[in-house]
């Protein structure tokens, strides 16, 4: 395969020290990469880095003639703001190129599942989902060989995102995709860097698994750094035994010798392997579980977006008792969060309605996505005393979770948003509560993060609502699913099947291959057999599980699916 990049020894030095330090490794042409990492280890400065945004304190990056390379940001640039998206896209090329290359813009927009009139809108009126397909089909415009991705699945909801993994899966270019969704990686990857302690780690694999053989290399590297530290630790001993007797005895040969092992104590530091520092936090939510059917009932609901405007939908009845883990589940703007607010309003309030009826010993907790629920002329121990009352306890709390005494008077303005968000969760960690409600969570957790909280809650003793767009947090963690489409709400019981409804009724499914570089004409049968791949794979992986777990239902609907597309091919 040939070679699309090179980077030598790169270093990134920041105010707050090294960012990442003597990092290199090659791109070839069919390498689809993955980008993993912590919040704030160097993720998007590295592909700044690559495309020549930012220059690094050391090293070099070398690409090669034949490659043409495109970055999509996390955000939209300024610059196009007052842009329509065709001209955002015709921005991309050479002045003199536009006008005969329009149709190829339009052509690419169409792709992206956009109408002629949505390209007329104004580039800063778009959603998050239309902000990522927007910035990708200004990349696309120069028929790149190499993608860097920064983040796209950010703020994207369900539909979207299953149109970014589709998309992804079918182009036939090389990337690097940044991105804390460990099912979307493993979807479309075929290997892994993994930013940590200041340098890469590559493996050969997609996420999950690079992750596993990351972890089984940890467990290497400390028995090895133990057993380094073991034979640190004699010759040091004898070291000191040697210097000790060469006093008493006036002996310069032992005192030498005491000298030439204390070299050697010395050299065996310097080589000895080094082992992570580990992840400063884990997260923990503990919850009451009240003795009662319900924590919450609605019937008849109207969710408006605010007091006095028309409703988003309606619930005709719904429940939530302790022990039920809802995700609530639909398209940016269909009105979950508003249903969130609504609820968190009247348990604020402590007052029941006819349409919305709350357990009188309810005690709610509520992660709002904007994190405004923390004050910012605050300092850090005194915003979380409405979460704990006892200033010690929370004192331990933000040691722990790696706020530093120096920082517990700092205000909450001057924090990052990820750090706001931790703040947030130390908050949460350390009040109980019978019903938690959980606004898009993951927006600024990472991998672990991610996880610690889908583990955390599957132990919540109470209730739980959670607004999420993350399909893996969604699936471990809920048991029960409410989606919101068509200006109702309905409950599912199979999240997988949440999953194909969105898929199916997304609009965002269009073919992408007329915009795509492509080696050979397309087969009038991909389109089945991409779909029968992806049914065997299904059921093969429900067979796979534990029989309690399976739903035999779908196997048999995907089975009778499998026996029409074999017809047809």
């Amino acid at each position: 395969m040939s070679t699309l990049l090179t980077a030598q020894s790169l270093r990134v030095d920041t105010a707050f020290g090294t960012l990442f330090d003597s990092l290199s490794f090659t791109l070839k042409k069919g390498d689809r990469i993955g980008l993993l990492g912590d919040n704030g280890c160097g993720k998007s400065t590295l592909l700044k880095v690559l495309d020549g945004t930012d220059s690094p304190a050391a090293g070099t990056v070398a690409l090669a003639g034949h490659c043409m390379m495109a970055r999509v940001e996390q955000h939209l640039p300024e610059a196009i703001f007052p842009l329509t998206m065709l001209d955002a896209v015709l921005a991309q090329l050479p002045a003199a190129e536009r006008d005969s290359l329009r149709w190829k813009a339009e052509t690419l927009l169409a792709s992206m599942g956009f109408s002629p009139q949505d390209t007329a809108l104004q580039s800063a009126t778009l959603s998050g989902g239309q902000h990522t397909r927007l910035l990708l089909a200004r990349a696309l415009i120069s028929e790149p060989d190499l993608l860097l991705l920064d983040e796209p699945s950010n703020h994207l909801d369900l539909p979207t995102m299953l149109w970014l993994e589709q998309f992804l899966q079918n182009w036939t270019g090389s990337f690097v995709l940044v991105s804390h969704d460990r099912q979307l990686l493993d979807a479309v990857t075929n290997g892994s860097w993994i930013l940590r302690d200041k340098t890469l780690h590559y493996f050969a694999l997609p996420c999950t698994a690079a992750r596993k053989a990351l972890v089984a290399k940890d467990e290497s590297d400390a028995l090895r750094h133990k057993a380094e530290q073991k034979e640190i630790d004699r010759v040091a001993a004898s070291a000191k035994r040697l210097a000790t007797w060469g006093k008493v005895y006036d002996n310069e040969d032992l005192a030498r010798k005491a000298k030439q092992m204390e070299k050697q104590v010395e050299r065996l530091k310097e080589s000895q392997t080094e082992v992570t520092a580990g992840s400063q936090w884990t997260l923990t939510l503990r919850g009451d579980a009240l003795r009662a059917d319900r924590l919450l009932e609605m019937d008849n609901l109207d969710v408006p977006p605010a007091p006095g405007l028309p409703a988003l939908f309606t619930v005709d009845i719904a429940r939530l008792k302790s022990g039920d883990r809802v995700a609530i589940i639909g398209r940016n703007g269909c009105g979950k969060s508003s249903l969130m607010k609504l609820i968190w309003q009247q348990c604020s309030a402590e007052q029941s309605t006819d349409t919305l009826k709350l357990h009188p010993r309810v005690a709610p907790g509520y992660y709002d996505q904007t994190l405004h629920q923390l004050p910012d002329d605050a300092p850090l121990l005194d915003a979380l005393e409405p979460f704990a009352p006892n200033p010690q306890d929370r004192k331990m709390a933000l040691i722990s979770a790696g706020f530093p005494w120096a920082r517990h008077g700092q205000l909450v303005s001057t924090l990052s948003g990820g750090e706001r968000s931790r703040l947030l969760f130390v908050g949460l960690t350390l009040a109980r509560y019978s019903l938690l409600m959980l606004d898009e969570p993951t927006n600024h957790l990472d991998m672990e993060g991610k996880e610690a909280l889908a583990d955390t809650l599957q132990q919540f003793e109470g209730g739980v609502l959670l607004v999420s767009h993350d399909r893996q947090l969604i699936t471990q963690s809920c048991n029960r699913f409410w989606l919101i489409e068509d200006g109702k709400l309905s409950e599912w019981h199979d999240a997988d099947a949440v999953f194909e409804r969105l898929r199916e009724s997304s609009g965002l499914t269009q073919s992408v291959d007329t915009a795509l570089p492509r080696d050979e004409t397309p087969s009038p049968y991909d389109d089945v057999l991409e779909r029968l791949v992806a049914l065997e794979t299904l059921l093969a992986e429900d067979l796979a599980r534990k029989p309690k777990h399976q739903k035999p239902q779908l196997q048999a609907q995907w089975r009778k699916e499998i026996e029409d597309l074999e017809a047809q091919l």
